[in-house]
């Protein structure tokens, strides 16, 4: 009697493991932007696909800079981003082979409310950043290689002033946008921000948006799966399983859900 119930405890345990080792197997590793994470917005969806599929999302939330090379060196299934022209080069390397456009919102230009630099309600972005080059008000860069960042230095470049950070009022932090937004809080300095963190930040002080609505400020995001045939590794089943979601009429719909104090944050656009 002891053999019989030893051996089917110990069938049981087997079980367990095994079907732990299954679950385990049913994740996927996403390398994305600061921006989804600290907008919330991977709080918001995640649990809703991973009850819906029962695929676990492990989300490395880095700038889109750091995030591709997270993709680049096999350690992503998927990587989902807010950069199209280094997504389309990490296309043309082969590390993906599709891009799917996903959804987008904007950037806006940040600032104090006494607004040194006089460029509160202004509409045009590099006109704003020539102003601020005049006045030399301090400005805080996130300078992460982030699509924040990339989009920042174009504006930069379309406004014809070379930016680095030997120029005294020029501060560039190296984090992400909340950490950034924070630091700008407390100098009391102009931002580059996606919108939708800027709502979810808490810190404000003395900051508000003083610059939208320039279609410049448009902001895309994307979502590719890292090439299998480039890294075996790579879930191919479960991570398109999740692609295929976010630009499902659910997952865009789910997308166009989230909303912070009634305010939605992100717009899809998938492509049909």
């Amino acid at each position: 009697m002891k053999k019989l119930l030893l051996s089917l405890i110990t069938t049981l345990l087997l079980l367990l493991l095994s079907q732990s080792a299954i679950a385990q197997e049913k994740s996927i590793v996403v390398s994305s932007t600061t921006s989804t994470e600290q907008s919330g917005l991977f709080g918001y969806i995640l649990p809703i696909f991973e009850k819906k599929t029962g695929i676990q999302v492990k989300v490395v939330a880095v700038g889109t800079g750091q995030a591709l090379d997270i993709g680049r060196r096999g350690d992503a299934d998927v990587v989902f981003v807010h950069d199209k022209p280094a997504e389309e080069k990490f296309l043309e390397e082969g590390y993906s082979i599709k891009r799917y456009e996903l959804m987008y919102n904007d950037f806006v230009l940040i600032g104090p409310k006494s607004d040194p630099a006089k460029i509160s309600g202004g509409k045009d972005i590099q006109a704003a950043l020539q102003k601020l080059a005049v006045t030399q008000a301090p400005f805080i860069s996130r300078g992460d290689k982030s699509g924040t960042h990339a989009a920042e230095l174009r504006y930069w470049k379309g406004a014809g002033i070379d930016v680095s950070p030997s120029l005294i009022w020029y501060k560039e932090t190296g984090s992400g946008m909340g950490p950034a937004l924070n630091t700008a809080s407390a100098m009391n300095g102009y931002i580059l921000s996606d919108r939708a963190t800027w709502l979810t930040f808490k810190n404000r002080g003395d900051l508000a948006i003083l610059v939208q609505g320039d279609p410049k400020l448009f902001n895309q995001y994307g979502v590719m799966l890292v090439n299998p045939a480039k890294y075996p590794q790579v879930k191919k089943i479960e991570g398109q399983a999740f692609i295929d979601w976010l630009v499902s009429k659910e997952g865009q719909d789910t997308i166009a859900s989230y909303k912070v104090g009634g305010e939605q944050l992100f717009f899809p656009n998938a492509k049909k």
